[in-house]
């Protein structure tokens, strides 16, 4: 039951992202916003947690901003493996990663509440 909570919250989170960000970010359907949902979970939880230590130096250096890079890069990967869902550009994946954050922290505070 946790597991389709959280599923329905990042899929509410990918289309409310998606809706605001139109001009630059395209979802083909629901189907397709779930999957979103889907891979881009099992992305940030198998491959940033590796690629994240691998870009430690440059994440130092730049005073953890790259790892903000690393979040859109991160969604530029799951644009490429998921059919029906286009991000025009690295500064689309950007600010779609944040306002995901956003959202989504939001969202789980309502999670939170109802326990």
């Amino acid at each position: 039951m946790k597991i389709l909570i959280k599923l329905i919250i990042n899929s509410l989170a990918v289309y409310l992202s998606a809706l605001i960000l139109s001009h630059g970010i395209h979802l083909k359907d629901a189907i397709t916003v779930v999957a979103v949902a889907v891979i881009l979970g099992v992305v940030n939880t198998f491959l940033k947690p590796v690629l994240f230590i691998l870009t430690l130096p440059v994440t130092l250096l730049t005073l953890g901003l790259f790892a903000l890079i690393l979040n859109a890069l991160m969604v530029l990967l799951v644009s490429a493996l998921v059919p029906g869902f286009v991000v025009d550009g690295l500064f689309w994946a950007f600010l779609f990663s944040l306002l995901m954050s956003v959202i989504r922290s939001f969202l789980y505070t309502f999670e939170a509440d109802a326990k």
